[in-house]
């Protein structure tokens, strides 16, 4: 049976500390250099990742948007700005309600979030080799636990 969280080793803890910085750096690293050789060079990361957010089918709105990404509307604002000027994303009054600003991507940025979801796809590919469905359930779990402690930390931002 394998250890708990409690009693993991001192080793343990940096490893997995040390392993999850290195990680984020190295995702975050290939996406920019993916991006500054694609198409889409006239984008950053972070415009990526609000094209990403705002998905491929749905109309979410600006509020949605700003909340899944925890940004301030001013931020998100100057955003959607660029990426609307460079024509990856379009806002659509909502049809119930005209204040309501709803957000859709254009063709170009289906397409771009067509080849970050691939991108994500073979990253959860290769985290998920070998694991078992149990193994898998673990693994969720462990990511719930994280998730739920980052967005305790990012409110009290």
């Amino acid at each position: 049976m394998g250890q708990s969280a409690a009693n993991l080793r001192k080793s343990d803890y940096k490893f997995i500390s040390d392993e999850l910085v290195d990680v984020y750096d190295i995702i975050l690293r290939i996406e920019e250099r993916s991006i500054r050789k694609s198409r889409f060079k006239d984008i950053d990361i972070n415009q990526m990742h609000l094209v990403h957010a705002i998905g491929l089918h749905s109309k979410k709105t600006t509020s949605e948007v700003a909340h899944i990404l925890k940004l301030s509307k001013g931020t998100l604002t100057a955003n959607l700005n660029i990426l609307e000027r460079k024509g990856y994303i379009i806002r659509v009054h909502n049809h119930n309600d005209r204040r309501v600003i709803n957000l859709k991507l254009t063709s170009k940025g289906r397409l771009l979030y067509r080849a970050h979801s691939a991108f994500h796809q073979q990253l959860v590919k290769s985290f998920l080799k070998g694991f078992n469905d149990d193994e898998v359930k673990l693994i969720r779990k462990a990511i719930i636990n994280l998730r739920e402690f980052l967005d305790k930390a990012s409110e009290q931002v």
